[in-house]
């Protein structure tokens, strides 16, 4: 009896990867942070190079904008400061009771803060690209 074939490749690698978690990903976005890509062993770096070249060169004439990469985490609603609560479209009162409530752009009332969770601004926790080279975590021992 012939050998099973082998079960096709995909043809969408790339969104199959991304469509699980991965850092970085976004359901619209994948940011590499550059002091990493620029970390890379040298062989990672040409071949990166060479793919976004290629994609450079595929989609280099449509109307590109200038990003503006904030890092964020999901915190609660409850562990924001100020200016975090500001950023994310909330703030924070005394109600008429004396006790804190919280408040979107549109002044709705958020119903239970201590569970809501948003996208905040924090400080970014991976080194810059003038930190110089970062090195990658060892390999697992044999």
């Amino acid at each position: 009896m012939p050998p099973e074939p082998p079960a096709p490749a995909s043809t969408t690698p790339l969104q199959d990867y991304l469509d699980r978690p991965a850092p970085g990903a976004t359901p619209g976005f994948l940011v590499v942070p550059r002091s990493l890509a620029q970390s890379m062993p040298l062989r990672w770096q040409q071949v990166f190079v060479g793919l976004l070249a290629d994609l450079h060169d595929a989609y280099g004439d449509l109307p590109w904008p200038e990003y503006n990469v904030v890092p964020s985490r999901w915190e609660l609603l409850t562990d924001l400061d100020e200016d975090q609560l500001a950023q994310a479209g909330f703030h924070a009162d005394l109600g008429p009771d004396g006790e804190l409530e919280f408040r979107d752009r549109a002044e709705n009332l958020v119903p239970d803060p201590g569970s809501h969770r948003v996208l905040a601004a924090v400080t970014d926790p991976l080194p810059g690209v003038d930190a110089g080279r970062v090195p990658p975590r060892p390999a697992p021992p044999l």
